[in-house]
């Protein structure tokens, strides 16, 4: 299929799936006028079971094609840095998602933390206006790439290279934050530079985003979550184990069976949200059918697993 075609089968599963955002008309005509691969790079990522391999536009079209527009829950990875993911498109609907989540309205000043590829920042300036959108991006490689994406595009945006969690020192005050990497606490630069009643949406201790609103005396934010969805952490935030680290670990005999299916439990959200809330470091991670629940970074962590068929399950120590 050609990419136009591979476009409106995503926009018509968004569609099938009630994905669309109502209450943010603008959203879905933003997305469809600027599609995913104006944005993706020639180099993608793909696992192959073992490890993240590399996905060449002039070598392999069709792949790269398919990894830009696949299922709307997928995510296109678009830099691996010592074999984990480092920047990626994020998934269609959560794209979709967090945009609504914002509540973004035109002539709003709008920061976002994360520039990755630059669509998002292009999104946020359709709705915003030439001028009202700044992003920030640690990494200068993808900074600079997300410029000339955006340059492409329609220009009309600030690019800045830097720590996300300090947004824009110096810089007048904003109405609206987003980022698009995961915190595991919500930068109080954030709250200072957003003015009262301004937005901030982000994603959360991997476990979803967050859309809260600062008070009137902007001593405070708060709010609810609003999505379940995985993201990427910050630039330097500690990743945990790896697969690999985890799947080759043995248990130890005087193991016995947990007796309950993870994989239910890994479907309640209030359960995660607990869990998140009382046992921070705790990383809940679902590998194609596997379900894995490590503590990072202490040198004995407590694995979770559930095999294949979902027919038993296991609680054990392991050290690494």
């Amino acid at each position: 299929m050609e990419l136009p075609e591979l476009q409106a089968r995503l926009a018509r599963t968004m569609d099938e799936r009630g994905l669309w955002p109502a209450d943010s008309p603008w959203v879905r005509p933003a997305m469809e006028s600027f599609p995913r691969h104006l944005f993706a790079p020639d180099r993608l990522w793909t696992w192959n079971g073992h490890a993240y391999v590399l996905v060449d536009r002039a070598t392999d079209p069709a792949v790269w094609a398919e990894l830009v527009y696949g299922d709307p829950g997928d995510s296109t990875i678009t830099q691996v840095t010592d074999g984990l993911p480092t920047s990626s498109l994020s998934c269609e609907d959560v794209v979709a998602d967090m945009l609504d989540s914002l509540m973004l309205e035109p002539g709003q000043p709008t920061l976002e933390l994360g520039a990755a590829t630059g669509r998002n920042a292009r999104l946020l300036a359709e709705r915003a206006g030439p001028g009202r959108v700044t992003t920030v991006e640690y990494d200068p490689h993808l900074a600079a790439a997300a410029a000339a994406n955006l340059v492409a595009t329609g220009g009309g945006v600030d690019v800045m290279t830097g720590d996300g969690a300090l947004g824009t020192p110096g810089a007048g005050p904003v109405l609206r934050v987003i980022a698009t990497y995961a915190v595991d606490e919500v930068p109080w630069a954030w709250v200072e530079q957003t003015l009262p009643g301004g937005r901030i949406v982000t994603p959360w201790g991997r476990l979803g985003h967050v859309a809260l609103t600062v008070a009137p005396d902007g001593q405070s934010a708060t709010g609810w979550v609003q999505g379940l969805a995985t993201f990427m952490p910050s630039c330097g935030t500690d990743q945990g184990l790896s697969w690999e680290q985890v799947r080759d670990a043995q248990l130890r005999a005087d193991e016995c069976p947990f007796g309950r299916d993870l994989s239910v439990l890994h479907q309640d959200a209030s359960l995660l949200f607990a869990l998140r809330v009382i046992a921070p470091d705790l990383r809940i991670r679902k590998f194609y059918k596997l379900l894995t629940a490590v503590v990072v970074p202490r040198p004995i962590a407590w694995v979770s697993t559930i095999s294949p068929d979902c027919a038993s399950a296991n609680l054990a120590p392991a050290k690494f």
